[in-house]
């Protein structure tokens, strides 16, 4: 049992009002009874006297929604993460003298409501993620009952344990459900409301060209060809980390292209079993964990492998967030500006009619790789927060993966990278520089003005 100590505040009335680590097998920690009174006593702690255990039990129960809510694709994951993130973060900042709201130095993000008065900051951060949790995965999504009624039951379930009553509980729900509001309706108008539907578009017709992507399945579709033109960005401005694009084509075998697609060739034809769990364990595709989530996912065991407060967690999901948001749509506009031909279509054109990927071909260009652009952008802002600290991914524990150790965040970032070379499905140039575009967003989401 661990307790989470404030902030000068003598040990005895901490130990009576601030919160207790949760039972592992409990979604959310029995919390000790608070009185309003008891939260008066203590001087009305800031929050980053309480733990983590709320944001980190929505953020749990959004990895189950991302497995069976229909639509999620890495964009639309990637903008659902931003927006959570900016709600518990908005909706806490006025418990973090430090901080100030970030709000308005983002793109599109309307005014949102300003805190006055004592809050329970818990309380509060819960009825916000709830709110605006409602919005992003019920709406219009394929199972909307289902989600916004577990959404319901997490949220009743925290306001219970508290069993704080009165004015504050009162003020504390009701500005949380008011943050996440806002929150959420200034996303319905970022151009990609509703995105989770429009993940093929019938209208859109490929570029033809010798370097161009093709779909590589009969009938397969362009996945989210409009994103770069419609999506509102939360940090960066259309074209930063861009990148400078793929290499020339070519079919020389002397070129840059037909040598990063014979390297793709021969590991392929010789890979390891070691290598084929690694593309086994990041494939996060369709009907999974998904991209964005095992990147939240990791920054949960971050969180909790270093004991940070809500403040802390406030203040790292929302940069992980918006770099993940960001990052994506740094990667979606490479994608569909360089429109990259994909390793299998070169490879089974100039070398191998007959070579095939460990795992299927994902429905969009190759230049620069998804995976590699948002976990960097995740892992670099973790890196900046806490270190290049070591852990173990238990992201896919009840996947069939065993857990993976790895001595140091870039460890784990630049096993990411090569997952996707082992399985097949990017060229070497796709990789790492998408690694160097993550590092690009994660820069510009370190620059906003977090802090006094």
């Amino acid at each position: 049992m661990k307790k989470i100590l404030g902030y000068g505040l003598g040990l005895a009335v901490l130990a009576s009002v601030f919160v207790t680590k949760a039972n592992a097998e409990d979604p959310i920690a029995p919390w000790n009874q608070i009185a309003e009174e008891a939260v008066k006593a203590a001087g009305h702690p800031p929050a980053s006297a309480y733990s983590m255990d709320v944001p980190l039990a929505y953020y749990n129960l959004s990895f189950t929604l991302s497995k069976r809510t229909g639509g999620i694709t890495p964009p639309v994951q990637g903008r659902i993460f931003a927006y959570m993130g900016l709600a518990l973060y908005e909706s806490v900042v006025g418990g973090m003298p430090h901080n100030r709201s970030i709000a308005s130095s983002l793109h599109g993000i309307g005014p949102l409501p300003e805190n006055h008065g004592t809050k329970y900051w818990p309380l509060v951060a819960s009825a916000a993620m709830a709110e605006v949790m409602r919005g992003l995965w019920g709406d219009a999504t394929n199972v909307a009952a289902q989600n916004v009624a577990d959404i319901d039951s997490l949220e009743q379930q925290i306001a219970d344990s508290f069993n704080l009553q009165g004015s504050l509980a009162r003020r504390s729900i009701d500005y949380g459900h008011a943050v996440g509001a806002a929150v959420y309706q200034t996303s319905r108008d970022d151009g990609e409301d509703r995105s989770y539907l429009t993940n093929f578009p019938v209208d859109y017709v490929p570029p033809v060209c010798d370097g161009c992507w093709v779909p590589t399945m009969p009938g397969q579709r362009a996945l989210q060809p409009y994103w770069k033109d419609n999506m509102t960005t939360f940090v960066l401005t259309p074209g930063d980390c861009g990148m400078d694009g793929p290499p020339v084509f070519s079919t020389d075998p002397a070129s840059d292209a037909y040598e990063e697609a014979y390297e793709i060739y021969n590991l392929r034809n010789n890979i390891t079993p070691e290598q084929a769990t690694i593309a086994g364990f990041w494939a996060d595709g369709p009907g999974t964990i998904n991209g964005p989530g095992h990147s939240l996912s990791t920054t949960s065991q971050i969180l909790s492998l270093v004991g940070a407060n809500l403040a802390q967690a406030a203040e790292t999901y929302a940069r992980v967030g918006l770099a993940v948001g960001d990052g994506v749509y740094a990667v979606w506009w490479s994608k569909y500006t360089y429109n990259w031909i994909r390793p299998i279509t070169y490879i089974n054109r100039y070398i191998d009619p007959n070579w095939t990927t460990l795992l299927v071909t994902p429905p969009f260009p190759e230049y620069t790789s998804a995976h590699s652009g948002q976990t960097a952008a995740a892992l670099y802002t973790l890196i900046d927060r806490w270190g290049d600290i070591g852990y173990v991914d238990h992201t896919h524990d009840d996947d069939g993966y065993a857990p993976r150790t790895f001595a140091s965040l870039t460890h784990s970032m630049v096993e990411t990278a090569l997952s996707r070379m082992y399985a097949g499905i990017h060229f070497r140039s796709a990789v790492f520089e998408g690694i160097d575009q993550g590092r690009c967003v994660a820069t510009e989401a370190k620059a906003l003005p977090w802090r006094k």
